[in-house]
Formats: structure tokens, sequence, C-alpha cells
């Protein structure tokens, strides 16, 4: 009997030390999620996530960033997506749940496509621009904003206006891709000269199934990574030896030299401060399967707010994580914001069918 009771005391302690369940740590809303801050050195600190994107699933990639964030370092996090009426829907380039979040960022995590929103979100999102947030831009944030109207005060935003927000902010503009598309992998190189930066403190090789963008960004910028392109889409794959026009015209082999797929730089604001801007063109959901990746990321916004960088951060996800595989119009149908939270269904496999004319 004895024996039996110290059992079923272990089982108890052990199931005191679990953490919460998902539903007991987070609140939520129509286009929002939101999750609390806890102890850690990002206590104090509240980081919004702004997921938007129709092909690399950063409505799957932001919610499980915001939970390492805040489960495992302190930080308080709001993940904002594109919705219709609460439901998740990366199509909707003119929606953005509970853009007030934005109000009180004290940095930014971006993974936008060709956004649009209206007035009052475009200026919540200038405003903490403006007051010189930090930003940690994935993937297709070089071409964040597109169809804003001209007789907007945000118009220059827009990616095809002299390069927009992605060129003027982050340090690049969409150009082409410079791998093939969905045929040729990204592994990593670490710049010279960047081997010491904090931001790459337990950040090894990083594989990432999306190929390299081009990217020429200007002179300021600090490189951290250079993608190379690979022949195939496997870590192992040797490199491509191909060339191609740049957008100089110019004939150059596409690892010689690589395109920079991650760097740094520092924007001067209307406050009078500087904005640390950490851009990189991976991060897809699919290529945030790598842990050298994700740290990067929060090494990045550790960075970004001037807090020490840990010597590796855990950036181990909080749930079982299987992201899906980019594509358009492959998300996830019907779920709201809370479904998120948690572990998510299968990937969708195929495109909903169209429907058929009457």
């Amino acid at each position: 009997m004895k024996r039996h009771l110290h059992l079923w005391a272990a089982l108890a302690a052990l199931v005191l030390a679990l953490p919460a369940v998902a539903a007991e740590a987070f609140t939520s809303g129509p286009g929002w999620l939101e999750f609390p801050a806890g102890k850690g050195a990002g206590a104090g600190k509240h980081v919004v996530l702004l997921a938007g994107d129709e092909e690399y699933r950063s409505e799957e990639s932001m919610p499980m960033l915001a939970r390492i964030l805040s489960e495992r370092h302190g930080f308080k996090c709001t993940v904002l997506f594109s919705h219709d009426d609460g439901v998740i829907n990366p199509n909707s380039g003119a929606s953005l749940g509970k853009p007030e979040a934005l109000d009180t960022a004290d940095a930014l995590v971006l993974g936008l496509r060709f956004r649009k929103w209206n007035e009052a979100a475009l200026a919540k999102f200038d405003a903490a621009v403006k007051r010189g947030v930090p930003i940690i831009a994935t993937r297709t944030s070089t071409h964040a904003f597109a169809g804003i109207p001209k007789d907007s005060a945000f118009a220059a935003y827009n990616w095809n206006a002299k390069g927009g927000f992605g060129r003027n902010v982050l340090g690049e503009t969409w150009i082409s891709h410079w791998g093939n598309h969905k045929g040729e992998a990204t592994r990593t190189a670490v710049e010279p000269g960047s081997e010491k930066s904090a931001l790459l403190n337990g950040v090894g090789v990083i594989f990432a199934d999306t190929d390299v963008y081009e990217a020429h960004p200007p002179a300021d910028v600090k490189v951290l990574l250079r993608g190379l392109v690979l022949k195939g889409m496997n870590p192992e794959d040797p490199l491509s030896e191909r060339s191609k026009k740049n957008a100089d015209k110019q004939e150059q082999g596409v690892n010689t030299p690589a395109m920079a797929v991650a760097w740094t730089r520092e924007v001067p604001n209307a406050a009078g401060t500087k904005n640390r801007i950490l851009t990189t063109t991976m991060a897809s959901a699919s290529d945030l399967r790598d842990e050298s990746l994700r740290r990067l990321l929060v090494n990045g916004v550790f960075w970004g707010l001037g807090l020490d960088v840990p010597a590796k951060a855990d950036v181990t996800t909080v749930v079982e994580w299987k992201p899906s595989h980019y594509s358009f119009n492959l998300f996830h149908r019907g779920l709201k914001a809370e479904d998120f939270a948690g572990v998510l269904p299968p990937e969708e496999k195929a495109a909903p069918a169209a429907p058929k004319k009457k």
C-alpha cells in the first residue's frame, strides 16, 4: 500500500511540475491571440507579432514564436492575424485583428506580405515605427505592403513606391527568387567579420527549404548570414553552379557571391533615436523547424530591445510543432486565433476546388 502511495505522490508532483495547458496560457479574440508575461529577461516588455502572408504560413509560425518568447523568456506577446470576422484568412490583406495592441508594442516581429490595412491600422503601425521600436522582419516582409491608395498618408509603404517600407526601413524590397522556387533550398554561411555577433549566439548552420531571395541591401547594413543555393531540397545537397542575371542585368554565379539572407540595420526615426532592425529572407513556417533559425529570431528580439542576448536561448517549441509546407491557398480553413495556440491539424494537401459557376 505504501508503495502505491509513493507512486501516486510522485505522479502528482510530476503533474504539478508540468506547464499549464494551452487553454490556460492565453487570451484571444477576433483575429488576435495573446500570451501573458512571465518570468525571465523579457518581463515587462510587450512583443507584437504580425501574421499576414498568403504563402509562407506566418499564421502558424508567429503563434509558435510568441509562445516561446512568452513561456521560455517572459515576454508578453500578442499575435495579430488577417481574418474574416474572426476566422483566420491569410488572403484577407486589408484586415488586421486588434491593431490597438500596436500602441503598447515594445518590439515588432513581422510575417507580412502585400498588406493594405485601413488608415487607422496603418497609423498605429507607423506610430510604432516612428517611436523607435525594434523590428524583426521575416521572408516576405521585404514587400509587406501593396495596394495602399495613392492618396493615403502611408502610400510610401507600398513595396513598389521606390522600394517602400522594405527598402527604406528593412533594407531591401522584393526583387526575385534567386534560387529556383520550390526546387533549390538554402544553407547558410556566416559573413566574415560577423562571427562574434551576439545575434549569432547559439546559431549554427541553418537549413531552409525556401529558396534564396535576390537581395542587395544598402551599405549601412551589417550582413550576418549569406544564403548558399543548393542543387536540390535536401540539407546535404551540393551547391548549385548555375549563373543568372542579377537586378543590374549582370551575369553572375548564384553563389559567387551568395546573397545576404540575414542582416541588421539601425534606422533613424522621428523620435530622434534609431530603430534596430533584423531582417531575414528566410523563415517560412517550414523553415522554422530549424532550431538555429528560431534562435536567430529570438536573439533578434533580445538584441533589438537592448537586452543581453543569451548564450544559447531556449527555443524549444512549447507544443508539438508540425508546420505546413509553404504554398498559396493551403492554409487551415475555418480556424480562429485560439486554434493556433495549440497543436495544429494535419496540413492541407490540396487547394480547395473553385466553386462551379451556376
